[in-house]
């Protein structure tokens, strides 16, 4: 079993072009206490201090490898709002 905080710690990248995702921002649960998605914030800092562009939702059916330190998760390059 994994404690949520334990993810937050994760870096999340994607399996289709390999880039860091961001960190955890918020989790959709469902009524009956399982994660269906978790909230993604953008990568991007601007001037390396404030994160821009939209969070990224990705659903819990798409995370595909959950390791010591990284999430790896598919989501298509046009998914991807940056």
């Amino acid at each position: 079993m994994l404690k949520v905080s334990e993810l937050t710690r994760r870096d999340f990248v994607n399996v289709v072009d390999g880039r860091r995702l961001g960190p955890v921002k918020d989790m959709h649960i469902d009524e009956k206490g399982m994660v269906t998605a978790v909230v993604l914030q953008p990568g991007k800092k601007h001037l390396g201090l404030f994160r821009f562009g939209r969070d990224l939702v990705v659903p819990w059916s798409r995370i595909k490898r959950i390791g010591v330190d990284t999430v790896l998760v598919e989501v298509a390059s046009w998914e991807r709002a940056d």
